[in-house]
């Protein structure tokens, strides 16, 4: 058996030449993209860059981190998380017939198509071009925030209560029928007591991913903390940066924390 093995070993395909010459070319390719790389603006290299930034989350600008006018951390914040939670909401509420519409155990095959594609496309354009169309349209502000998260919620959420309507229990819907119920006390008695943990666990998720993005909204205008976070760092002002950096970090991990205990109370009923 150890003679049958050695012999396989020393029998198998000798491709060190192969490797040898793939692993040049991955280095060559790597050396050449990395003298593409430039730095402008700055004479300190990145290291020292990332060790300011760290040193201004560690020494945040106190008097910005406890400023309560509109030019403070903790209205910017307030103003990020209204963006975030309101375009959830209102992205959940669209969402609602739009999945309806176009399940395909629910809506005709044609009609449940060319919805799919509809949010496919929705989904497709990233939610910095949407803040972009956004603020031509109402101008920069919050409101073209608000927009542009509802729009990206829809696309999103409406795939995910699609695939929830798509797994219902239709035992449940034919018990109902042959009680004679009507389509509304179909609805209210056997579809939506399957589906609203789920829709809501959903809304829960998406506004997670909504603060973040509500986030990198405000660089191109579209309100929220981006901006004030994406000037201070190009005036090199760490502090300031390091205050916005660290209300940020606490927004996000208390929002965490919340939303994991209602999502995992939803889960278990």
């Amino acid at each position: 058996m150890d003679n049958k093995i050695k012999k396989a070993y020393d029998a198998r395909p000798k491709n060190w030449v192969f490797e040898l010459v793939l692993a040049v070319i991955i280095i060559g390719l790597m050396v050449w993209s990395a003298t593409a790389v430039e730095t402008s603006g700055t004479n300190q290299n990145g290291g020292k860059i990332a060790i300011n930034i760290l040193s201004g989350i560690f020494h945040p600008d106190t008097k910005l981190l406890l400023n309560l006018t509109n030019q403070g951390v903790p209205y910017l914040l307030l103003e990020t998380m209204c963006i975030a939670f309101m375009g959830t909401v209102v992205g959940a509420i669209i969402s609602i017939p739009l999945a309806f519409i176009t399940a395909s155990n629910l809506s005709p095959k044609p009609v449940a198509f060319i919805g799919r594609m509809v949010i496919m496309a929705i989904r497709t354009v990233p939610s910095l071009v949407y803040g972009l169309m956004f603020i031509r349209v109402t101008g920069p502000g919050a409101f073209a925030g608000l927009l542009t998260m509802s729009l990206c919620s829809v696309g999103m959420v409406t795939k995910m209560y699609i695939e929830a309507i798509e797994d219902l229990d239709t035992r449940i819907l034919e018990s109902l029928d042959a009680a004679g119920c009507t389509t509304w006390q179909k609805i209210r008695y056997g579809i939506l007591p399957q589906l609203m943990p789920n829709f809501a666990s959903t809304a829960i998720y998406r506004f997670d991913i909504n603060l973040r993005d509500a986030t990198v909204l405000g660089i191109v205008g579209a309100g929220g903390i981006g901006a004030p976070l994406i000037f201070a760092m190009n005036s090199y002002r760490w502090n300031e940066t390091g205050a916005i950096l660290a209300g940020l970090i606490v927004l996000v991990l208390i929002i965490e924390f919340i939303s994991t205990k209602i999502r995992v109370k939803l889960a278990r009923g």
